[in-house]
């Protein structure tokens, strides 16, 4: 079963987020790692949205986000503590499932297969890693007060 969380639009009040630390990820330790943010895409205006307590990510499993504008991503907090964000669709077959893949490492690289179809992705880059033509977009990641936090493209202004 994947749990589904629902971020709330960008600027949202949530109750335990106030005053949260601009900019640098903050390091936090949690009884079941340290918590450190994966590699960044690009740097880019970001519109950054809650997406659930650090305390509910369980390492080595994936976790459904549902960001605003519909967009779904898929969030992996690794055994060794990163913390990535890859979109939730898998593009060879379409549907949502990346959030219910199987996480690994390739030499190094953190991965996750489908599961459907067992192609397997960098968590980092969003390379998919037996077929240089495909990727999924990757999501900038950070941890403010004890809060996991997705960067989305800026709303146009």
């Amino acid at each position: 079963m994947t749990t589904t969380i629902t971020a709330p639009a960008a600027g949202a009040a949530t109750a335990g987020t106030a005053a949260q630390a601009p900019a640098a990820p903050a390091i936090e330790r949690t009884p079941r790692a340290v918590v450190r943010p994966g590699i960044l895409p690009a740097p880019g205006p970001k519109a950054w949205v809650d997406a659930c307590p650090v305390r509910r990510l369980v390492p080595g499993r994936g976790v459904a986000v549902l960001l605003p504008g519909g967009i779904q991503a898929a969030l992996f907090l690794q055994p060794n503590g990163m913390i990535y964000a890859i979109d939730n669709i898998d593009p060879y077959s379409g549907a949502a499932v990346l959030s219910r893949g199987l996480t690994g490492d390739r030499g190094g690289e953190p991965t996750v297969a489908s599961p459907l179809l067992k192609q397997v992705f960098s968590l980092r880059t969003g390379q998919a890693l037996d077929d240089e033509a495909v990727s999924v977009q990757t999501h900038a990641v950070r941890v403010v007060g004890g809060i996991v936090r997705i960067g989305t493209p800026a709303p146009p202004r």
